[in-house]
């Protein structure tokens, strides 16, 4: 049987043993340094401390301590950079032919699309690789190759302020229907915010994809091709113009002008009934004393049957030739207990079926598992594509345009569609 053949196989029953608890921890024990001495790895890794705190220094000194002692003959060098900075240095590094071995940063695709990239297959175990979460395999592949390892991962339920509900006598919605009339109520109550739609060019190109899926829609079809202007998305643009926006129950600042930060940060302060959530909101909120509501995104008639997931990414470059070596780590870095250690500590999911299952039965971890339901068949943007950063850049600058007063859902999502079809042509 043909080795990569053979190999999905192997995957496709790994995996099976997983999702039923049965994968043991990889952190192989051995020397990997090679006949000519130590190695030394490079890791350049995002700071995801939102206080300015050393958290993530501890966690990978903390990891990196106890792998060096397993395995004598690798040491790992690792360099903290903000989430401003780490990817324009790591590309920098690239560019300077100064390639880390390893990176934890926002996207992989231009380095595949270069070769620069160790391929999953290459760099770890079947036990490791099996045990990824699907939609996370799906994303963050190329070419049916997956170059890109998901390092954390979040979903987004609809988070509602609990107090503000019970008194107006609300129950969490289920289809859009019922949202709207929920911020009907809001509004009559006195919520300055019923809900926010934050479609300014911070996070637009998220924000609008959970509603195009719990419309029916997508930035992609499942053939992985862009299908921006699909009627199923004019249809769900056309809903937000109309039902929410056109009747002033998306607050005093219009969507387009709205970036998620001052949306979550208005949620925070008690001004907004309604929005769609990320888990690094439920420790401010918690603090400034808002009770936070959680329910799946509501879709037109019921549950959205597809939430978005998003994740962040760890690869390995080729240009030092530390294949053996840069995979032994990462293997060390998707146990279990190093996956979950991360994932608490940032109130982000783990990226495994193990792991997963070990944290939805974990109540410390409770205000999560609503994420954690949503992420095994969440849909992610398409990271794989090289066009999707040019496409990206395009949505989060025009969506707000298509539920002003005067917008035209369909001719913005016809403009954008027509950039996707250029930027895809010149990949």
């Amino acid at each position: 049987m043909d080795e990569a053949v053979e190999r999905r196989r192997f995957l496709g029953l790994t995996a099976a043993a997983a999702a039923l608890g049965l994968t043991a921890t990889v952190a192989g024990c051995g020397t990997l340094g090679g006949d000519g001495g130590d190695v030394t790895l490079r890791l350049v890794a995002a700071d995801y401390d939102l206080t300015g705190g050393t958290t993530t220094k501890k966690y990978w000194d903390d990891l990196v301590a106890a792998f060096q002692a397993s395995h004598p003959g690798i040491k790992v060098q690792v360099q903290i950079e903000s989430w401003d900075d780490v990817d324009r240095k790591v590309a920098e590094l690239v560019e300077a032919g100064q390639a880390p071995d390893i990176a934890q940063i926002g996207a992989y695709a231009d380095y595949a699309a270069a070769g620069q990239l160790y391929s999953a297959d290459d760099l770890l175990s079947i036990p490791v690789q099996a045990n990824f979460l699907p939609p996370l395999v799906d994303a963050g592949e190329r070419n049916q190759t997956q170059y890109g390892l998901p390092f954390a991962a979040s979903t987004r339920p609809l988070f509602y302020n609990a107090d503000l509900f019970e008194k107006a006598g609300l129950k969490a919605p289920t289809t859009w229907d019922e949202l709207a009339a929920a911020a009907r109520k809001l509004k009559d109550e006195g919520v300055r915010t019923p809900f926010a739609l934050p479609l300014g060019p911070e996070e637009a190109q998220a924000e609008s994809l959970m509603w195009l899926l719990a419309g029916g829609g997508g930035w992609t079809d499942d053939s992985d091709r862009y299908a921006i202007d699909s009627p199923a998305n004019v249809e769900t643009l056309t809903w937000l113009k109309d039902e929410l926006v056109g009747k002033g129950l998306t607050g005093p600042v219009a969507p387009g002008k709205l970036n998620r930060k001052a949306a979550f940060a208005a949620f925070a302060r008690g001004e907004v009934g309604m929005l769609n959530g990320h888990p690094s909101l439920l420790q401010e909120a918690a603090k400034q004393g808002v009770k936070v509501g959680q329910a799946p995104l509501p879709g037109v008639e019921g549950p959205a049957k597809a939430a978005m997931g998003v994740a962040d990414w760890i690869m390995a470059f080729k240009q030092n030739g530390h294949r053996k070596e840069a995979g032994a780590f990462l293997d060390f870095v998707f146990s279990d207990e190093n996956v979950l250690k991360f994932a608490g500590d940032n109130d982000l999911l783990p990226v495994t079926v193990s792991a997963s299952t070990r944290m939805q039965g974990e109540a410390e971890h409770a205000s999560l598992h609503e994420f954690l339901k949503a992420l095994p068949t969440a849909q992610l943007p398409p990271v794989g594509k090289t066009s999707w950063a040019k496409v990206s850049e395009t949505i989060k600058q025009d969506i707000g345009k298509a539920v002003t007063p005067t917008g035209r859902p369909a001719d913005v999502l016809n403009a954008i569609a027509r950039t996707a079809t250029a930027a895809e042509a010149a990949e």
